[in-house]
């Protein structure tokens, strides 16, 4: 399951808060099935994308530092490479 997050302990530079809540709300819409919010789904979904936020920025704040950097890059650092090569 959520194959697709992008490992963000040992980035250099860190992992930003947009990045870590990136892979949050990734998350949050994995494993709630949920791709479009309605107003009834929308305030849980997005207190869970906090919660989760929170403790990964606490998880990530904690670890030690690893050996090496993870293999892929996060998505919105792809983008913004992206971007300023074209």
């Amino acid at each position: 399951m959520c194959r697709n997050i992008t490992e963000l302990r040992g980035l250099e530079p860190a992992a930003t808060e947009d990045e870590i809540e990136a892979a949050a709300r990734q998350y949050v819409r994995k494993v709630s099935g949920l791709r479009t919010l309605s107003e009834a789904s929308r305030e849980p979904f997005e207190a869970a994308v906090a919660e989760v936020t929170a403790s990964t920025r606490r998880l990530l704040a904690t670890l030690p530092p690893r050996r090496q950097p993870p293999k892929t890059e996060p998505p919105l650092r792809r983008l913004a490479h992206s971007a300023a090569t074209a």
